[in-house]
């Protein structure tokens, strides 16, 4: 049984309702990590393809602002040497490299805003299979060897981790400590 249609169905889902509705919640709860972990495999696909669509509009954007320096640049030149249809050529191939521009820059702000979206996404994907894979412990269910793919400050640690996450949660409980202390 899938318990999810779409990666938004993983995000509002109610874990504990499906749970409660399960003929076998420890087999449910394998099966719905299974179905996380793979959800959360694909929008971590997604998001390193939209940054990589996002740098690609970026560095093309930076090739022809070149374009526009270079068609300047030649501009002033024919100008210089009293060609002043070379210059105003070169002014209006000028002017379509930055009417380019202008339509790539609207691109890349939508794939930014398209990448910032799933990185949202991602990181409540993420936080909902935290909650999943809390639940299978609090369960007693046995973790299945399907959580390689699972990132690694997720997992349920079985040493001290030492990840960035981590590292951020204990700068954090410093700094409320010390409000704490006065």
């Amino acid at each position: 049984m899938s318990y999810f249609s779409r990666l938004t169905d993983i995000v509002t889902c109610n874990l504990s309702h499906l749970l409660a509705e399960a003929a076998d919640p420890a087999v449910a709860i394998v099966e719905i990590i299974k179905e996380m972990e793979e959800g959360l495999t694909g929008a971590q696909r997604s998001v390193r393809t939209a940054r990589a669509s996002e740098e690609t509009l970026r560095q093309e954007i930076d090739a022809h602002r070149v374009q526009v320096e270079m068609w300047t640049a030649k501009a002033r030149e024919h100008l210089q040497s009293g060609a002043e249809a070379d210059a105003r050529q070169s002014l209006l191939r000028k002017r379509e490299v930055e009417d380019l521009i202008a339509g790539l820059a609207q691109q890349h702000e939508a794939a930014i805003k398209y990448s910032e979206h799933l990185a949202t996404m991602q990181r409540a994907l993420e936080a909902r299979l935290a909650d999943a894979l809390r639940r299978r412990d609090e369960m007693g269910v046995d973790r299945s060897d399907s959580e390689t793919n699972v990132p690694r400050y997720l997992r349920v640690p079985t040493a001290p981790d030492v990840s960035d996450l981590h590292r951020e949660i204990d700068d954090e409980l410093e700094v409320l400590r010390k409000q704490i202390s006065g």
